[in-house]
């Protein structure tokens, strides 16, 4: 067993970015993709007074303090945000793409984020959000593992499903190491990641969903002689398809 103290600073960034914007948020009756285009484009320059103005009060202070720590972490982050909503419904949904990079001690640490922002747009405000297929991942190995993540956006309620780690090249025989684990407040502030040794080709587990539908999140560490990789993987509970 392999035991991790230094990666839990940087491993807890992706339940930050995670909840930069899981809150109900408001903006101008008329939503049209130049809004979204300033949104993103304001985002990337950094330009918090046009954030302020699209958020209110009691949620504004929170989010600039989010993005700010996302800014500070990863200095050279950038947003790509897609308008995907259906036509003729008041249903929105946005999908937004992040990332960035930070060096540390030499070692590059890469972030890519993606996920769909799901609302209703009623009076100007944004209404019931969700986020679903959200998947982050950050990683300090200069893309040296070749791996794949192969885990369901959306599962049956009370259903059985895989959760697969697919490692592509095994790095000439070197020891990989690795875990995942449902998300659990108590990961914010936990000292040690146990990792165990795993077997040819990846890290492969079976789960069950909960009985009642809402949101399983599974986050994940792979550790090999190059470097570490985090990963954070939403999965939507549903009743029916």
């Amino acid at each position: 067993m392999f035991k991790l103290t230094s990666f839990s600073k940087l491993f807890s960034l992706v339940y930050i970015f995670f909840y930069l914007i899981l809150a109900e948020n408001a903006i101008s009756d008329n939503f049209k993709q130049e809004i979204l285009g300033e949104l993103e484009s304001n985002l990337n320059k950094r330009n918090i007074d046009f954030i302020d103005k699209l958020f209110d009060d009691y949620e504004k202070d929170r989010i600039i303090k989010k993005y700010n720590t996302i800014i500070y972490e990863f200095p050279n982050s950038k947003w790509k945000i897609k308008n995907i909503s259906p036509k003729n419904t008041n249903n929105k949904i946005i999908n937004i793409n992040l990332t960035g990079s930070k060096v540390i001690n030499d070692k590059t640490y890469s972030l890519k984020s993606n996920f769909d922002y799901l609302f209703s747009f009623k009076n100007g405000k944004f209404k019931e959000p969700q986020i679903k297929n959200h998947l982050t991942i950050i990683r300090n190995d200069n893309q040296e593992l070749d791996l794949d993540i192969f885990i369901p956006d959306k599962v049956l309620t009370g259903s059985n499903y895989d959760l697969d780690i697919v490692i592509n090249n095994p790095l000439n025989g070197s020891i990989i190491a690795g875990s995942i684990e449902e998300y659990q407040e108590t990961n914010l502030i936990k000292k040690d990641i146990n990792l165990m040794p795993l077997a040819s080709g990846g890290l492969f587990k079976v789960t069950r969903a909960p009985s009642k539908p809402g949101t399983q999140i599974w986050t994940g560490l792979i550790a090999h002689p190059k470097g570490f990789i985090s990963f954070t993987k939403s999965v939507d509970i549903v009743e029916n398809f």
